[in-house]
């Protein structure tokens, strides 16, 4: 006993010194510790505030919160004098290794991250993306879950939307049909152009602002092509799509108008 408390008072000052050290990098530890938690919180309701998916919330603050207690950590075993240069290292091997092992399922990470802070599209919406067109049912970390309208659920990779066209059908409030209808030669054109505009005006669902727009279109070997383009709001698009083509094919048997089948001139020479 006595030989440790000889002990103890002839290294008095280093066990001081370390008792500081230690002190100090328990500090710096529960200090980074609260600043994580800070920052995740602050970052959290930002990103609430910015309608952003819990999923994404949760992954994004977590990622943060673990970076910033590491940091903290390894600044802590500094202080102690730990050299923390093969921690650094061993982490980044670590980080590498995993990255590499799981690098589509980061990709599908950082795509759906992306979709849902620029907003392409939202729940609800029905779009064409990575070659799947449906109504989008939810965006997770991983993939996006769309509904097709014969009501099959299609679970499509993030990094296969992102790196691929995206069109979304129900962005805008109005939507342009467009039509092309080939009539015989023989057929009156001022005539026809009337017959396709009086299809459109019977229509209440046909907007007059913007207006439509009835035009030949181009002389094809066998047909005269009109473009018929009205204008209607994105909920009517496809029952008025159905209804003017049935309409417009009435309308011009009742006037004579013919569409033609596809035909050819045959020359015979003796």
């Amino acid at each position: 006993m006595d030989q440790i408390i000889n002990w103890l008072t002839e290294n008095q000052t280093m066990l001081l010194g370390y008792a500081m050290k230690l002190a100090i990098a328990l500090a710096i530890f529960i200090i980074g510790r609260m600043i994580a938690n800070s920052i995740s919180k602050v970052m959290a309701k930002g990103m609430h505030a910015k309608g952003m998916d819990n999923a994404v919330i949760s992954f994004l603050t977590a990622i943060v919160k673990v970076v910033i207690i590491i940091a903290a950590l390894l600044m802590a075993l500094s202080q102690l004098g730990v050299q923390t240069t093969s921690f650094i290292a061993i982490l980044g091997a670590a980080g590498l290794a995993i990255g590499l092992s799981l690098q589509s399922s980061l990709s599908n990470i950082a795509s759906g991250v992306l979709i849902i802070m620029f907003r392409p599209f939202r729940a609800g919406e029905f779009v064409d993306a990575g070659g799947v067109s449906g109504t989008v049912e939810e965006v997770n970390i991983f993939q996006t879950i769309m509904k097709t309208p014969d009501n099959k659920v299609v679970f499509v990779p993030n990094s296969q939307i992102t790196n691929s066209p995206i069109t979304n059908y129900n962005r805008e409030e109005l939507r342009r049909i467009d039509l092309l209808i080939g009539v015989s030669y023989s057929a009156d054109l001022h005539k026809t152009k009337e017959v396709f505009e009086q299809v459109l005006a019977a229509d209440p669902r046909i907007l007059k602002d913007p207006a439509w727009n009835v035009q030949v279109h181009a002389l094809n070997s066998s047909s005269v092509d009109f473009i018929v383009r009205p204008w209607v709001k994105g909920t009517d698009y496809w029952g008025t799509y159905w209804d003017l083509m049935r309409e417009i094919k009435i309308a011009l048997d009742k006037n004579g108008i013919g569409i033609p089948f596809p035909q050819m001139d045959v020359h015979i020479q003796k």
